[in-house]
């Protein structure tokens, strides 16, 4: 990987390793509900104990708002990482002073090390001099494997960076490689399918797309707005109609950039937001007062299906419909297959990331067939609406 250092260059054995990792899994009664976060950074801690490393894991946890609290400690974390590593996972009550120096000096080579939350300090989140200097101390080198918390300019996820010898983990290089090939120096034609409730909270990434993708594919909630901005009645669907002129703005660009939006152009709709709640398709045209729009429509789903089969890379972030209730997930279902299909079948670069867009191609048992899918949500939105990320901007060479 150009431009970065990873662990291809580092000398790893008797060193103390810090490792900026995200293990800030979601917890149901005290047990890691979900281990995806977990199972991104073995391959990284497996490679620093195979070359000798002692691999010392720093990563935040919740929003401790008035320091250490027993809902916001990393220790059950440990025992569920040592279950998944295969191995044991010491842990320290602090990620500075006597009780993380401690634990390090009893380290041996290969062992691994979970350091107590980093919010836990407050100095983590202002990106303190004094606690970076502090977490400097206690390594020899710096690892991030924290893509997800990269959007942050924190202690451990930049200051580090530049106080020590730095270097990509494995699963932020593959998901810097990954968005790199995506966005950066893509295959074309590329697309973009951007979905979700509301333009608002996307409109850096819908404007930046606009430059960078030769099809925009909008759905979910927003297509509302977009279609209602080209005069057609959306009933008592979701709707930013502050936004109409945004959306004609955005629309307006796209077509000087040469990129074509997608919208729906059949709907499923309904008169009430429940699961198995009565729903028919009708054209976006007749959309009626008393309907809302939940999902997009089969002729809508066919169209976009043929742009998928007409490019050669496809970034994903957002559902077309109200994927969690049945049957509003109909369309994201079938559109995930597509694209999972194309991209086995080689023919297809597959990107996507995004809390939901996750679930939603979990929901339709294609995750493993995408060419990569991002489990970060900050992270992965501000890299597409092209922002510099200062944890990804600190490791460069």
């Amino acid at each position: 990987m150009s431009g970065f250092h990873t662990l291809d260059s580092a000398d790893l054995k008797g060193k103390r390793v810090l490792v900026r990792v995200d293990l800030n899994v979601p917890m149901e009664n005290g047990h890691v509900s979900d281990a995806t976060r977990i199972d991104r950074i073995l391959p990284t801690l497996r490679e620093i104990i195979s070359k000798g490393g002692k691999a010392i894991l720093l990563s935040h946890f919740g929003r401790p708002k008035n320091g250490p609290d027993d809902a916001n400690s990393l220790k059950p974390v440990a025992g569920v990482l040592a279950q998944h590593l295969g191995r044991p996972v010491a842990f320290a009550p602090d990620c500075v002073g006597k009780a993380a120096d401690s634990a390090i000096q009893h380290m041996a080579n290969g062992d691994v090390l979970l350091l107590e939350n980093t919010r836990f300090h407050k100095g983590e989140e202002k990106n303190d001099p004094a606690l970076v200097q502090q977490m400097a101390a206690l390594g020899d080198l710096y690892v991030n494997d924290a893509f997800s918390s990269a959007h942050r300019a924190h202690a451990s996820t930049e200051g580090l960076a530049h106080k020590m010898p730095a270097y990509a983990g494995r699963t932020m290089q593959a998901e810097i490689e990954a968005l790199s090939k995506a966005l950066e120096k893509p295959a074309r034609p590329v697309g973009a399918v951007v979905g979700g409730a509301k333009i608002s909270s996307k409109l850096e990434l819908l404007g930046n797309l606009t430059k960078k993708v030769d099809f925009l594919i909008i759905g979910g909630g927003m297509a509302n707005t977009f279609l209602a901005a080209q005069g057609k009645k959306v009933g008592k669907s979701l709707c930013e109609n502050d936004l109409l002129d945004t959306a004609r703005e955005i629309m307006k660009n796209a077509a000087a950039n040469k990129c074509q939006i997608v919208l729906p152009t059949d709907a499923v709709v309904a008169k009430e937001f429940k699961a198995h709640a009565h729903s028919h398709v009708v054209s976006v045209d007749h959309v009626g007062d008393d309907e809302m729009i939940l999902d997009a429509g089969p002729r809508s789903v066919a169209e976009v299906e043929a742009v998928l089969t007409a490019i050669k890379t496809l970034v994903w972030n957002g559902p077309f419909g109200a994927f969690e209730i049945e049957p509003f997930d109909a369309a994201t279902n079938a559109v995930a297959r597509t694209a999972a299909r194309l991209t086995v079948e080689g023919k297809l670069l597959s990107v996507a990331g995004g809390g939901d867009t996750v679930s939603a191609l979990n929901h339709a048992g294609v995750a493993e067939q995408f060419t990569y899918v991002s489990t970060a949500g900050g992270a992965f939105l501000e890299w597409l609406e092209g922002k510099h990320l200062p944890g990804v901007e600190a490791l460069r060479a």
